[in-house]
């Protein structure tokens, strides 16, 4: 942020390890970041102020969450954002509401932080709603209005989202060969029944903690229904590993959690995803993090992210019948070929595959294997896939 007077530059992504970004002493209480965080919040306050008590227009410079800033560091193999910046000033009219509504969530996140609570992003939009004064005027005319503007205080600020006290709803599960500590609370991840352990919001070192490890990998399924598959086979069990699923695109804890196992516990990751372009855009934002959030790359990416399948070759190698294709739309071959364009994607391996899913003319799902045999995934497919190291990346 900054004032006609004075630039602030401050960085939009930080170094994770060791749990320093994000740490939190429970998802009610005060962090070790806290004061910090206030301090970036009141200098927001403050540039604001005294721009406008100088008699000039108040404003707040925040960075472009767009393709065109985003930039591919080839040798760390992620995403990162650029340096372009997006003035918003109280006085122009096109800009005024996106102002106010970013000072609003600043008040709001100061206030949380202070009293050493947190709320969803929901509940966040409900504190910050109300009727301007003398006007019919809505603060907000939804929650899709709010969101991105909480997502732009954080580049501005440099301070992520879970350091603002503001946490995402629960979505994705977790189970296999490792004991958690959650807020103090032991938790064997070998014994969560059918349902898992849904993984919170905010997975930061001092609110999730691991104990006593024995997987030898990570494998990350896309949907919840093939989740629900590799745990009542016991997949985990039997190959010694832990299962994750992110309900589709995986949000921001699921991502995290993936990252610190593999990270903190050495633990590779395998990734089995629908062939399509949008299960390759999920592996993608898993291997090398999302274009809207570049400034997190660096506590989310995991470039070592394996991708093993489902694989448009697969339809051939393993004798699929007609029934399982699902015709590539107009918008399907559109993104196709946006993420065959992407630096990332320039290989031989990954310009090969999308290559035959487009020459198919259809994708499938990774439950189209079940045609094959209820558990012919877990039994067959993945294990085949592994034990050969047939994956691309």
């Amino acid at each position: 942020m900054a004032t006609k007077k004075k630039t602030v530059h401050r960085k939009t992504t930080r170094k994770a390890a060791g749990g320093k970004t994000s740490a939190s002493t429970s998802t009610a209480g005060r962090r070790s970041t806290d004061e910090r965080t206030i301090k970036r919040l009141v200098e927001l306050g403050g540039d604001v102020s005294a721009t406008a008590i100088g008699g000039e227009d108040p404003f707040v410079d925040i960075p472009t969450r767009a393709l065109s800033n985003t930039r591919w560091n080839t040798r760390r193999r992620i995403l990162e954002m650029g340096d372009a910046r997006q003035r918003r000033n109280l006085f122009n009219l096109g800009q005024a509401r996106k102002f106010m509504q970013t000072m609003l969530l600043a008040s709001g996140c100061k206030e949380l932080i202070e009293q050493g609570k947190t709320l969803s992003l929901r509940s966040m939009y409900y504190k910050s709603l109300h009727t301007i004064a003398g006007t019919k005027e809505k603060t907000f005319t939804g929650q899709e209005e709010s969101d991105p503007i909480l997502e732009d205080l954080e580049v501005a600020l440099g301070s992520l989202r879970e350091e603002l006290h503001v946490f995402a709803s629960e979505r994705g599960k977790v189970v296999g060969n490792l004991t958690i500590i959650d807020n103090g609370d032991e938790i064997d991840l070998r014994r969560m029944g059918t349902g898992g352990y849904a993984i919170p919001s905010i997975v930061e070192p001092s609110v999730i903690k691991f104990g006593k490890c024995e997987a030898k990998f990570i494998l990350h399924v896309e949907k919840g229904t093939v989740w629900a598959r590799f745990n009542e086979d016991r997949f985990w069990k039997k190959h010694n590993c832990i299962l994750t699923e992110g309900g589709g695109q995986p949000p921001r804890g699921v991502r995290r959690l993936l990252r610190r196992m593999h990270e903190e516990l050495g633990l590779p990751v395998y990734c089995l995803l629908d062939c399509d372009p949008w299960g390759h855009y999920i592996y993608s934002v898993i291997k090398q993090g999302s274009m809207n959030l570049a400034f997190e790359s660096e506590r989310m990416a995991i470039p070592q992210a394996k991708f093993v399948g489902i694989r448009a070759g697969d339809y051939q190698t393993y004798g699929l019948t007609d029934d399982v294709q699902i015709a590539l739309s107009d918008r399907d071959v559109t993104r196709a070929k946006q993420i065959a364009a992407y630096p990332w994607f320039d290989n031989k391996a990954w310009q090969k595959e999308i290559k035959t899913m487009m020459r198919n003319g259809f994708k499938m799902e990774v439950e189209s294997l079940i045609t094959k045999g209820i558990s012919f995934v877990t039994e067959e497919y993945v294990p085949a896939k592994l034990a050969a190291k047939d994956w691309i990346e």
